[in-house]
This record gives structure tokens, sequence and C-alpha cells, in this order.
């Protein structure tokens, strides 16, 4: 599991890329801020990626940001899980078959 990179959750809809970046960059050197958005609104999905150059400066960063109020909202910052596997929806069309 990758240590440097957090997941940010519970985030405020006003919530830019640059915010989060201000928001994380005194704890140590950022490589990257995803801001998840939402491909039919344009509009923050509330979470994002925030990863840093190393572990220590990641840890840092959710022992100071977790909890913490930002624009009426505690945030949630923790490492990142990777991503779980879900079932292929495919063409949805198949399950309603009545010809099995």
């Amino acid at each position: 599991m990758d240590k440097n990179k957090l997941y940010v959750g519970n985030l405020p809809w006003s919530a830019t890329a640059d915010s989060i970046k201000e928001l994380f960059a005194p704890f140590g050197e950022i490589v990257q801020v995803d801001l998840i958005i939402d491909r039919d609104t344009g509009r923050s999905k509330g979470f994002a990626f925030v990863t840093y150059k190393n572990e220590a400066d990641a840890a840092k960063a959710i022992a100071e940001l977790n909890e913490k109020e930002i624009d009426g909202r505690n945030i949630v910052v923790n490492v990142a899980r990777p991503r779980e596997e879900r079932p292929d929806r495919g063409n949805r069309r198949d399950f309603n078959r009545r010809d099995r």
C-alpha cells in the first residue's frame, strides 16, 4: 500500500484542487492533487487524493488535518486504500433475457 497517497473526504463543495494543495502544502512536498469531479455536473464529488513525495510528510498531514473543520465541514484524511474491483456492469440487457 502506498502510504504517500492520502484520501481526503467530506470536502466542502467549494473546494478546488488549488485550495486543497494550499491546505496540505505546509506539511511537505506534494506530488499530485486529484479532486474528483462529477462528469455530469462538473462539480466536486466531495473527495480528493493528495500524494506526498514521502511517507513522513503524509503522516504529518493526517495527524494535523484529520477531522479539521474546513468551511463548516470536518474533513477526513487517511491513507488511501487501493480501489476495490467492482463487478462488470456491462450490458444490462443480458440480465433480463427471457431465452435462458
